[in-house]
């Protein structure tokens, strides 16, 4: 039997994300987890974690919206700060949310609920961060920032920070099924509705 060390945050939000950095550089510290997936939206967030694991030897990626994703056109995540990450070689992966887009836009014409919405819903279940997490490790698999079938920390939020750590074995999009949740480090009690 493996006894593990858990965080369980009494309500999901931004002021758990220095714990969620907390147990990341422990994990890669402690437990030698080579691969750390954080989704960041405006970037704060990713500074933070970039900040945390300086020299650590991770294989830091960062996950943004999409642009467009707000508005048409905006790009959320701060410029100033994609300059600085790209100059530490921190690749920053700006993409479709996997279980957003398509389907959203079919949803909102064609009245309706379908599979990628079903996978998030239920995956919401475990908390927002929860689908995050997961879905930001697999568009990290999908871009060839992290290699398949890795253990990878998995780090999302709800809102704007962090508050889930998942250990997961990585998978691209098309195997979503067959990843697997390893651990869950930290993540909030309920979903912060």
């Amino acid at each position: 039997m493996k006894m593990i060390e858990t965080m369980l945050f009494e309500r999901p939000g931004n002021q758990n994300t220095s714990h969620c950095i907390e147990m990341v550089v422990k994990q890669v510290k402690e437990h030698g987890r080579k691969h750390v997936v954080v989704a960041s939206t405006s970037g704060k967030t990713a500074m933070a974690f970039y900040k945390a694991l300086a020299g650590a030897g991770a294989n830091l990626v960062v996950v943004t919206h999409s642009v467009g994703f707000k508005e048409p056109g905006l790009d959320e995540f701060d410029p100033q700060v994609r300059k600085q990450l790209r100059k530490a070689k921190v690749p920053v992966h700006t993409g479709t949310i996997l279980t957003h887009s398509l389907e959203k836009s079919l949803m909102d014409n064609f009245r309706g609920i379908y599979p990628g919405y079903l996978i998030a819903n239920t995956l919401r279940c475990f908390g927002e961060g929860t689908k995050v997490a997961l879905e930001i490790v697999m568009e990290a698999c999908d871009a060839g920032l992290v290699p398949e079938d890795q253990e990878v920390l998995g780090v999302g939020g709800t809102y704007r920070g962090s508050d889930t750590v998942l250990l997961v074995r990585s998978k691209p999009s098309k195997r979503f099924l067959e990843m697997d949740v390893l651990e869950v480090l930290a993540r909030s009690r309920g979903r912060g509705n």
